[in-house]
């Protein structure tokens, strides 16, 4: 599906308009200590005029007959580009934790790390995140390494999903 860039867009979101919309499809998490895992998953960026995106992602079981069975995880935050072709992320997440992210918009791929993550006394161990987000043949390809639990940062998720609208 193609897109077109919103006449009411903010000038600042320009290098990020080809992710607006809604995006579904399916992922895979693995990690040591952790069963291996496969997905569903969708996440929506949206804008409001303003100099931001708003993001949330969801992910879910999914049942045989590919349709969602229970939720998984969720995070919402914003997406801040900025003029030098830097970008700032917040993000929060239920099971206790808070993001900050920065990184770098180059074309159609987006390069994030963290610089903060901020836990709740009862979140799991999550110590430092890189993320990859990509337009490949107009679907959204995303990959997140992470550092918990004692391990140093290495694979832990990573999926493809298609604009729904």
């Amino acid at each position: 599906m193609a897109f077109e860039i919103p006449s009411d867009l903010n000038p600042d979101l320009v290098a990020l308009a080809w992710m607006i919309g809604s995006w579904e499809g399916s992922g895979k998490s693995s990690y040591p200590g952790t069963e291996d895992l496969d997905f569903g998953q969708r996440i929506d960026f949206s804008h409001n005029g303003g100099s931001y995106l708003h993001y949330l992602s969801q992910t879910y079981e999914v049942g045989p007959d590919g349709q969602p069975v229970r939720p998984l995880s969720m995070e919402t935050g914003f997406w801040r580009p900025q003029r030098d072709a830097s970008i700032e992320v917040v993000m929060t997440n239920p099971e206790g934790w808070v993001e900050v992210w920065y990184g770098n918009i180059q074309g159609a791929k987006i390069e994030l790390r963290t610089d903060a993550v901020v836990r709740t006394a009862s979140a799991p161990d999550y110590t430092a995140g890189h993320r990859l987000y990509g337009n490949v043949e107009s679907d959204l390809l995303w990959t997140f390494d992470r550092a918990a639990d004692g391990q140093p940062i290495q694979s832990y998720q990573w999926g493809r999903l298609r604009r729904i609208s």
